[in-house]
């Protein structure tokens, strides 16, 4: 054996692998591609290039045209689905890479991938080179033998297995490799169509093989058969052949090539730069191109216009970053006037300035990442396309606050617009200098997220799509470690400005350019009217921030670290052995190969049994040790993410905790949280809701919490208008118990607890698309009656299906649903021929409009909330928003007023034709508020 090693990789499973892994979250680029199939394909070429450096290597693709097979059988593969789309536009740009890359691209007419590798290895490993096979199909199995094996990905990770011949053997129970057609022949592949014997599943396939060696033995000898099995067999026995025939992979492709022809090469850098940069891959740019010109380059100055103070003008001494690649211009080398502004006169006189302006752009640079703690470092402003002016502030905090002064009256004057890119940042920034922000705000951000809330909203995505510019940003002149106050301070100052003062170009640009699309879009009210508003409260919430009760986290913790100990005990009392109950594959094998709760367990591709919540959710009711083993990894989670986690984001000026509220996350309009993510909290498990005792209000003050109830089936009621649902909010009835009364068709009084739970699913699955599978799953029951559930739904609330098929049809008319209030959700795939790609589609165009209305309904609430409360003077801050639900820090004296404020304003946020109902509950902690 000498010491080449080839790699032949299987390109359309590999493809297929890499987009089906984004399919909940796709990587979606700033021109709205989507990247994911491209994406995961070349980070598995990356890590095999890096990880196991192959001498040679080839990318082998399926034959466009149709094989033998599908010639000698017209259903071969033909249940599979359409190729997405996505893929389809993928595949060119792969192969361009590919040629980037200098790695040979096999696609030999008539023939599929598989039997093109496998001819190539066979050929090789005559020569004594070794050859791995890289995909994820089990097919591959019949060709692995001395010096070629599979590589093969492992299922929901970046690890592989290499399996040679007696791994094969062992995975699958054979004698030898090449039984794998005989297994495939009896037991049939769904994948590919291969029908097999039917009856035959794979262990009673495996007992047979076991026994006769091959499918020809073994109908040769059916008179050795009894019963069922014999009967199958011999009526099935040309299917059983011609199943082999199927599944039987060539080795006799006619393919000339030589070793010579897979020898590694280098990459032609400047091809592959340019498509990584088509793509916006930045992170394998700066990975795979050697010498990282992208952000390493020599530095080398730029001719622009800076001004200091007045003075002449001056050589500019920043230095590019970034070349520009074709057809991109880059703002640094245009005609541009950006001027530093430091004497206290020319401060004067540029407030003066920027009063007399309707609208303002102003970016902050400061010494961190949170503006809570951070300090400023200097201030932008421009107004007029071109120009900008850069404040340096001092790193005394008495001088800093002398020269933000100067600016109060601009930032505090109600009638001038303020521009920004994500301009909460540089609100709370400012608050640290007791300024407080006030007037109309345009956040390009933001604005850009509601024109199309799938792709990025960055400003060097902006930039580039909308101006062709290319971008870099201060953060990254100054390290991998980001921000930091002795980087910051250190760096020039003129360097400083014409970054900073960029960024306040670049905004002001974006800023004329997506007024004009909010516009066409019909977005300008969603916009001016709730999510601009919201910027201010979500502001002031996390400013305000909210109180822990120490004490009560570090004995939560306790008693949680003590109850998961006794549990650990009882799970390994329960399996009669000593084993870690962290570890999936011993909680496996003692569920499985010890205790033996099921036939026939579900395994991962790595061939290990499968323990995820939702395979051990299913199996509850077969063995006690399966309740505990979830509730000790609830335990460990919350643990883990919360309990242990909170200590470390207190906030050490405060002594509070401040989350972060994003507004452009989400594709639906809701808010998300993070530092701490509060919106994943559990709160139907009685541990979770344990957690919310350690919230507290401030001294004096109780906590306050006001939760929308059932607003999204209230939603689906007013958008359906279907007239049970109405009838049943109108009266004021349980929903669920109605419902339940009306599918059951029996009175409401005579609904038992059992008859209101599977109506409840029912209730909110249908406004997720639920299927009679997924019904079944979550309610334990057969998927017949999950059915039998789902059509009577249906035919309790007519109105409701009508509504759903429409919300489907308008989709795919128009590409795009949207909420009452107009906020759009762009469905790309909704046409797609995929049954899997279009499916989640239809479930977002169910589900959409619906959930980005109550989005946009709270969100109404919390603006009209905070407007009331600080017109009134009322010391009482909104301090929490998760999912459906207000929390306020309430001084006791004001309890009463706020109560009624909270509700009014929450149930007449939007006029539904059923009520908008509230509860709303105060108490010493957030879990006896709630």
């Amino acid at each position: 054996m000498n010491n080449n090693k080839l790699f032949l990789l299987d390109a359309y499973a590999l493809i297929y692998r890499a987009y089906y892994a984004f399919i909940k979250n796709p990587r979606i680029n700033s021109k709205g591609q989507n990247t994911s199939a491209i994406f995961g394909f070349v980070n598995t070429l990356e890590e095999i290039l890096r990880k196991e450096n192959p001498t040679h290597i080839a990318v082998v693709f399926d034959s466009p045209t149709p094989s033998f097979r599908h010639t000698e059988y017209e259903e071969y593969k033909a249940q599979r689905e359409a190729t997405p789309e996505d893929i389809k536009a993928s595949i060119p740009i792969i192969k361009e890479i590919l040629k980037a890359y200098n790695i040979p691209i096999l696609e030999i007419p008539g023939y599929e991938a598989d039997d093109v590798i496998a001819t190539i290895a066979k050929k090789m490993a005559a020569q004594g080179i070794e050859v791995y096979m890289m995909t994820p199909d089990k097919d591959y199995a019949q060709i692995v033998d001395d010096g070629i094996f599979i590589y093969k990905p492992r299922y929901g990770s970046n690890d592989f297995d290499i399996l040679d011949k007696k791994k094969v053997m062992e995975k699958y129970s054979l004698s030898h490799p090449m039984q794998m057609t005989d297994l495939l022949a009896l037991m049939g592949d769904a994948s590919d169509n291969i029908p097999g014997c039917p009856g035959i599943g794979p262990k009673t396939a495996e007992k047979l093989l076991k026994e006769f060696g091959s499918v020809e033995n073994l109908l040769e000898n059916t008179d050795k058969l009894k019963g069922s099995i014999k009967n199958k067999i011999e009526e099935y026995k040309d299917q059983i052949l011609f199943s082999k025939f199927l599944a039987t992979i060539k080795t006799d492709v006619p393919v000339e090539v030589k070793i010579e022809d897979f020898e590694r090469k280098e990459i032609d850098e400047n091809a592959l730069k340019k498509i990584f940069e088509e793509l916006e891959f930045r992170t394998l740019l700066t990975r795979v191109i050697k010498n990282e010109t992208s952000q390493n380059e020599t530095k080398k100055p730029v001719q622009g216009v800076l001004f200091e103070e007045g003075a002449t003008k001056s050589e500019n001494h920043i230095t590019e970053a970034l070349t520009p690649s074709n057809n991109v211009s880059d703002i640094r080398t245009t005609q541009h006037t950006y001027r530093i502004v430091k004497n206290e006169k020319e401060l004067t006189e540029l407030c003066n300035k920027i009063c007399a302006q309707k609208s303002v752009c102003f970016d902050t640079e400061t010494t961190g990442m949170d503006p809570l703690i951070s300090e400023l470092v200097g201030i932008s402003f421009a107004y007029k396309e071109g120009e900008a002016f850069y404040v340096p502030i001092d790193a005394d905090q008495k001088k800093a606050q002398q020269q933000v002064d100067i600016f109060r009256p601009f930032f505090e004057n109600e009638k001038i617009e303020k521009i920004g890119q994500n301009i909460k940042y540089d609100i709370l920034e400012l608050r640290n200098y007791d300024i407080r922000v006030k007037g109309p705000l345009f956040d390009t951000m933001i604005a850009h997220y509601l024109i199309n809330p799938e792709i990025p909203h960055g400003m060097d995505y902006m930039a580039k799509i909308y101006m062709n510019y290319k971008t870099i940003h201060i953060d990254e002149l100054i390290g991998p470690k980001g921000k930091n106050q002795k980087n910051m301070r250190n760096i020039d100052h003129e360097i400083v400005c014409e970054y900073s003062a960029e960024d306040a170009d670049i905004t002001l640009k974006l800023k004329n350019i997506l007024e004009k699309e909010l516009r066409e879009n019909n977005l300008e009210k969603l916009f001016n009217e709730i999510e601009s508003p919201l910027i201010y409260v979500l502001a002031d919430m996390e400013w305000t921030g909210v109180r822990l009760d120490l004490n009560a986290l570090e004995q939560l913790a306790e008693e949680f670290r003590k109850e998961m100990k006794q549990i650990e005990k009882e799970i390994i009392e329960m399996a009669g052995i000593e084993f870690n109950v962290n570890s999936p594959k011993q909680i496996g094998e003692v569920l499985f190969d010890r205790l033996k709760i099921i036939d026939n367990p579900k395994k991962t591709r790595t061939g290990q049994y499968s323990t995820s919540e939702e395979e051990l959710e299913k199996l509850r009711s077969k063995h006690p040790i399966i309740e505990k083993i979830l509730e000790q990894r609830s335990l460990k989670k919350l643990l883990s993410t919360y309990i242990e986690t909170f200590p470390q984001l207190i906030n050490p000026k405060t002594g509070k905790i401040h989350t972060s509220f994003n507004q452009t996350i989400t594709s639906t309009g809701r808010l998300s949280s993070s530092n701490p993510n509060l919106q994943n909290i559990p709160i139907r498990d009685e541990r979770g809701k344990e957690i919310r005792k350690v919230f507290i209000p401030d001294e004096g003050c109780t906590f306050l919490s006001a939760d929308y109830s059932q607003i999204e089936l209230r939603i689906m009621a007013h958008l359906s208008k279907d007239k049970n649902m109405v009838e049943a909010f109108n009266k004021g009835q349980d929903i669920h118990a109605a419902t339940a009364s009306k599918i059951f068709k029996i009175p409401i009084e005579s609904v038992t607890p059992d008859m209101r739970r599977k109506a409840k699913t029912a209730n909110f699955g249908i406004i997720y698309g639920i299927t009679p599978f997924g019904l079944s799953e979550r309610l334990g029951i057969p998927r017949n009656e999950a059915k039998k559930l789902i059509d009577e739904y249906f035919e309790t609330f007519p109105d409701v299906k009508r509504y759903i098929d429409e919300s489907i049809a308008r989709a795919r008319e128009q590409g795009y649903v949207e909420t009452i209030f107009g906020r759009k959700r762009f469905l790309p795939d909704i046409n797609s021929q995929n049954a899997v790609v279009r499916g989640y589609a239809e479930r977002n165009a169910i589900n959409a409009p619906i959930q980005g209305s109550a989005a946009d309904i709270i969100k109404v609430a919390m603006n009209r909330i905070h407007k009331c409360l600080t017109d009134g003077g009322y010391q009482s801050k909104m301090i929490l928003q998760v999912h459906d639900e207000l929390d306020f820090n309430v001084p006791m004296n004001e309890l009463e007023e706020v109560k009624k404020i909270v509700v009014y304003e929450m149930e007449n946020a939007y006029p539904l034709i059923v009520p908008l109902k509230t509860d709303c509950n105060n108490g010493a902690n957030w879990l006896e508020a709630h």
